[in-house]
């Protein structure tokens, strides 16, 4: 096994880190910049920043968030919210993302997937999944949409394999039911999607304590561990979640 990756992820609205529960009921969480700051020189591997009301307005993602954050780490920053098109991941890219992530225009067009790593390699494409408990889908879990406001009746494992077949590089799940509650990740859905592809997982949604991010792991079959709230109140800091995985076992960067 590869070593096993921290990615702090930077919920955004109107230029502030926000953070809910079951992507409801936002509370600020601070500014980016100085949480991208303190995030790598904590040890992050990776940066995740998520653009969360931009497919709800309608609009583009925030390409001043893009330049302001990048210009300031030297991890790789994953981009996502409101990227729709190839000239959107363009620009994304251009502004100093090293990955974007796509969700809603993806579901809506699956083929800007295949465009997307023809055009500008796989290895920059992500692909997000949140996902609902259902139990008419045949995994248990159905696909949402626009920041988990619209439900859209297709299974979301399903959905995972056809990403990969289409050319994603990662797939990063997010529980819905778990999202914000600090009471673990869904290892079920987490291990649903790991099994569906051969490609690295991002467990998302729920992390709480340290034992959330091993179980994460051994349990779930993730590679990259994303949290936001455990990291942004700073219940608990990167390293701790390091050295515990460490020993525990597992490979990770120190």
């Amino acid at each position: 096994m590869s070593s096993i990756k921290i990615m702090p992820c930077l919920d955004m609205k109107d230029g502030r880190v926000v953070k809910g529960i079951h992507f409801v009921d936002l509370k600020d969480a601070g500014d980016p910049v100085e949480n991208a700051i303190f995030y790598q020189k904590e040890g992050a591997d990776e940066l995740a920043m998520l653009d969360i009301a931009a497919t709800l307005e309608n609009r583009r993602t925030r390409l001043e968030w893009v330049q302001k954050v990048s210009s300031v780490i030297d991890i790789p920053l994953t981009m996502g919210g409101g990227i729709s098109t190839l000239e959107d991941i363009e620009l994304v890219l251009k502004a100093g993302a090293d990955k974007i992530s796509m969700n809603s225009a993806a579901v809506k067009d699956p083929e800007i997937i295949r465009q997307a790593a023809d055009s500008f390699g796989s290895e920059k494409i992500a692909i997000a999944i949140d996902a609902r408990r259902n139990s008419d889908m045949p995994s248990g879990f159905e696909l949402v949409v626009s920041g988990g406001t619209q439900p859209v009746e297709k299974d979301a494992v399903a959905w995972a394999r056809q990403c990969q077949e289409l050319g994603a590089s990662v797939i990063l799940p997010t529980s819905m039911d778990g999202d914000g509650t600090r009471e673990g990740y869904d290892l079920q859905f987490t291990k649903a999607i790991s099994e569906a592809v051969d490609l690295p997982v991002i467990a998302s949604g729920g992390a709480g304590k340290l034992e959330h991010f091993y179980e994460a792991v051994v349990q779930g079959g993730a590679q990259i561990l994303l949290a936001a709230s455990v990291f942004h109140y700073r219940l608990l800091s990167i390293r701790e979640v390091k050295e515990y995985l460490r020993q525990k076992g597992l490979e990770v960067i120190l």
